[in-house]
Parts: structure tokens; sequence; C-alpha cells
């Protein structure tokens, strides 16, 4: 097949260096060759020149340069935010490498946040030590998603089950309870039975994700509640939970993920009923990383983790 100029190797095409591109974004940061000569220990003419050479190669202006000032030219913009993320890139990747031995493994771990601030991260506690040469590298992911081709080894995730091309182990069902500060349920009359006419005074905290959460969660019970589509609109069940103990109003959350706040009485249920949800929660991985170590031994110690929490469950059915 003749090769064109879009498939020939990375050796052949021409790139400017990583000088050059940083004596750009640091004069273009400064917008003064002077101030980016102080910064990159270098002189002033061979900022200048690194950027001239830059402007050659490119074939355009990046800079408007007058006797006491420069400034980006719409081209420069342009290049400037694109070239900041290419060296943002480049210093992750260099750090994350310096940062492992040659012996050390890393183990990319992706996460909806709330969850992982509040199950994942309790639930690795003491990993690292059990296993120092796994790195942990956790991202947190808000929205619907996983695939194979993504860079992660290991997922976890709310859903049905069914992600292309990964094998899904299921973690437990959710069940959300409705939640909110002792006072605010006291303070203000309101009657701890949803039945009653004085739901129509509270004010129902919304997950942007679950618009209908509120309604399903009257609507198993067979209560027909007006309004329950209103409220404040948060991104995340953090937030809702956040909002709650600060006394915004009732935000309806999996039980799991508000214990300790149950636990400690700074939150109560409102009503006395747990919904089920739609999903589930899972630790999924690529089929492709069946056979890795490093997805086995995370595996194993999460199944650990399952059957020695599930034995304090029990603890929390006071709430109810």
């Amino acid at each position: 097949m003749m090769k064109t100029e879009t498939n020939k190797p990375l050796a052949f095409r021409r790139y400017p260096s990583t000088t050059a591109l940083q004596c750009f974004e640091t004069a273009a940061r400064h917008l003064s060759f002077t101030n980016a000569a102080q910064e990159m220990h270098m002189t002033q003419s061979a900022i200048s020149k690194q950027v001239a050479q830059l402007e050659e190669m490119l074939n355009i202006s990046l800079f408007y340069r007058t006797p006491h000032r420069i400034s980006l030219t719409p081209a420069g913009k342009t290049y400037y935010l694109e070239v900041l993320e290419i060296l943002k890139h480049i210093e992750v990747a260099t750090t994350s490498l310096m940062s492992h031995s040659d012996n050390t493994e890393v183990l990319k771990i992706a996460s909806h946040p709330t969850f992982c601030s509040r199950w994942l991260i309790p639930a690795l506690s003491g990993f690292s030590q059990a296993y120092p040469l796994i790195n942990l590298d956790i991202k947190e992911q808000a929205g619907p998603f996983f695939s194979e081709d993504q860079n992660v080894d290991i997922a976890f995730l709310y859903g049905d089950g069914i992600w292309g091309g990964m094998e899904a182990i299921k973690l437990f069902d959710e069940y959300c309870v409705a939640v909110c500060q002792p006072e605010y349920l006291y303070d203000k009359n309101r009657d701890k039975n949803p039945c009653t006419s004085n739901v129509d005074k509270c004010t129902l905290l919304q997950l942007s994700s679950r618009p209908s959460a509120w309604y399903e969660y009257f609507k198993q019970q067979g209560i027909s509640i007006d309004g329950t589509f209103v409220g404040p609109r948060f991104d995340t069940f953090h937030a809702c939970i956040a909002a709650a103990l600060l006394g915004y109003g009732i935000a309806l959350v999996p039980l799991r993920l508000v214990a300790p706040e149950l636990q400690s009485g700074t939150l109560v249920t409102a009503w006395n009923y747990a919904s089920k949800g739609r999903g589930s929660y899972y630790i999924t991985y690529p089929l492709s990383l069946g056979r890795s170590h490093k997805v086995k031994v995370i595996l194993e110690w999460v199944s650990v983790y399952l059957e020695t929490s599930n034995q304090h469950e029990d603890a929390i059915d006071f709430v109810f």
C-alpha cells in the first residue's frame, strides 16, 4: 500500500522541539520574552530565537511584536491552548513513569465520585501495604460509561451489569433512603409518615442523573405525591448528602453511601422506607485482563472486604 503523509512513521514528520514549545508557552503566558527568559533560565535572545524558529516551521505568526510589548495573534492564542495541554500530558506521563520502579505495576481504577470516596477508598484501605508492588491510580468519572477501549483495568459501576467487552461481577443491590438533619424534621413539625400531607412542606433534593428518583421512591410505596420533580438539583450524591447535612432538605441516597452519618446521628431517615434501585453496583474489567495478576488481586481483596463488611450490615438496621 502506498504511504501517504498521514501514515508516515513519526520519525519522518517535522515536529517542533519540546524546548521550542516550552519557550513559546512561557512567552505566551507572560506576554514577555524577558520574563520568559527569567523563568526558563535562558537569555532573551535565545527565547526569541526559539519562537522565531517555531513560527518559521509553522509558517505562521504566533505573536504581534511592537517595540514595547508582544501579544498573541488569533492563531497564537489557539496554538497556546493546544501546546499547554501537550506539555501537561508530557509532564503527567513523565512524573508517572518516574514515580514507579521497574518491578512495579499500575492498577488503573475508575469509579463514580461518591462511590469512590464513600465506599471504594475505605474498601482499599491497607491494599498498598499488602501489595507494595501494585500502585493504585484511581480516577473519578461521572456519568454513564464504560467500554473496553478505555485505559482502565478495573471500574466500579452502577447499572445492569452489561458493558461491551467487559466482565461484570455484582457487588450488591442499591437501596436508597431519604435522609435529612434531625432538626429538619422536628423543628418544623414534620410528620415521619409519608402518607400525610406534610410531605409537601419538605424540600426534596434532586440528583440530576436521576430526575424520577423521588417519584419512584413514593410509587414503590403506592403513594401519589405532587412535586416529586421539584427541588434543588445536584450532580452527585456527595453534593446531595452535603446539602442534607446543612439542612437544605431531604436527600434520597444509597444507604451504603450514607451509613456513617446515620450511625453517628448527624443524619436521620425522614421516612422508614428503603427503595430498591433499578440497577446494582458492579466491579468490572476488560475480558482481555481476566488472567492479569493485578486484576485477580483486586478482585480477591474486594471479595474479602465485602464478606467482612456485610457482617456489619445489621448494625444500621436501627434506622428503620
